[in-house]
């Protein structure tokens, strides 16, 4: 292992942030700059935006042969996006989930986990199933965009006006200086993930640890920076509703629009490990249910929720290390998650859940 595997990661995150920050300012700017409804800018271009490293790895990875780096990046993208970043927001300050959060698009979410791991019971994604995923994400969006016109609040609209909409008169040039950005942040992001991809090959095979076991946790952290940073500065700003619709929204766009590209682009389609299929969806897909009952209770991550979530990542992150060197003590871990900290979680969560439904009746 040298250092050029470490400067290709380190090098190739870097473009991947600069090249999705340009790809989402210049993009936005011109849809606002032709009229586009800021609001609907928000819900597509920018959530577009923070999962544009991902995609960019996974479409790469996919068109490179290393399936495993694209599948391992979107599912441990997205429990990192749950375990990680929200635990960490929510150490900041207690975040807030809106309503609308729990009726719809966590649901959603949820469903959109268990599409996928329908469509991968067979041990591939193939060609259709990522048309099937990418037809869900447009039919989502389309609904989005419906259910956003017949809300009458004004608060999202000012947030993204602010943000994304014109600032005074519009230069005359100003549309191809906003091309230009988003040209550049479509290279940016080309050149990144093939670093990011070339040093995370070459960190597993020097570490001795499957592509697989990599995606799911080197390159999802790193690919997760954007949805990192927006949730932190948003926590920051007293935007607490903003962190979490931004997580939930960008683990929607990872398993449909990420995914759903990956096994377009592949030959023939994305091939899912074994131990995905077996270990990797299902934690997933649990930690997926278990922001229902915690979201529905006062509408609120508490800290010590957030605690639990980050100490769950902690322990997913260890287990997946010390099964792919083969460490003896995986079997105490297992044991341990398996009789003692699993049945006390589901214990607390139906307790949260029991006591949030009391309290709405």
């Amino acid at each position: 292992m040298s250092l050029m595997t470490f400067a290709y990661l380190i090098v190739g995150l870097v473009l991947l942030m600069t090249g999705a920050e340009a790809l989402v300012r210049g993009a936005a700017k011109l849809a606002a700059r032709f009229g586009i409804s800021p609001l609907i800018i928000g819900l597509t271009v920018v959530a577009f935006g923070t999962s544009a490293p991902e995609a960019a790895v996974s479409i790469q990875a996919s068109l490179s042969g290393s399936g495993d780096i694209a599948v391992g990046n979107v599912i441990g993208s997205n429990i990192a996006n749950i375990l990680l970043i929200l635990g960490l927001s929510a150490l900041v300050a207690p975040l807030l989930v809106s309503r609308q959060l729990v009726r719809l698009d966590v649901p959603v979410m949820i469903g959109a986990g268990v599409l996928t791991f329908f469509l991968a019971w067979n041990g591939r994604v193939s060609r259709l199933d990522g048309g099937i995923l990418i037809a869900s994400l447009l039919l989502y969006t389309v609904f989005l965009i419906i259910a956003s016109k017949r809300e009458k609040r004004r608060a999202p609209v000012d947030e993204f006006i602010t943000e994304y909409g014109p600032e005074g008169q519009p230069k005359p040039l100003g549309w191809l200086v906003q091309l230009s950005m988003i040209v550049l942040g479509l290279g940016l992001l080309m050149a990144g993930s093939n670093l990011l991809i070339e040093g995370a090959v070459a960190l597993a095979r020097a570490l001795g640890l499957s592509e697989l076991v990599i995606g799911l946790t080197v390159i999802a952290v790193g690919t997760s920076i954007p949805e990192l940073a927006t949730s932190l500065l948003a926590v920051y700003r007293g935007e607490r509703d903003i962190a979490v619709g931004n997580v939930v929204g960008s683990c929607i766009f990872n398993l449909l629009l990420v995914l759903g590209a990956g096994a377009l682009v592949s030959a023939d389609g994305l091939s899912i490990s074994p131990n995905a299929l077996a270990f990797d969806l299902p934690v997933m897909l649990a930690v997926f249910g278990a922001c229902l009952p915690i979201f529905f209770s006062g509408y609120q991550i508490k800290r010590w929720e957030g605690t639990m979530f980050l100490g769950y990542y902690l322990a997913y992150t260890l287990y997946l290390v010390m099964f792919s060197t083969g460490l003896p003590a995986i079997s105490l871990l297992r044991h341990a998650m398996t009789w003692y900290v699993l049945p006390l979680t589901v214990i607390t969560l139906f307790v949260i859940f029991l006591r949030a439904w009391k309290h709405q009746r």
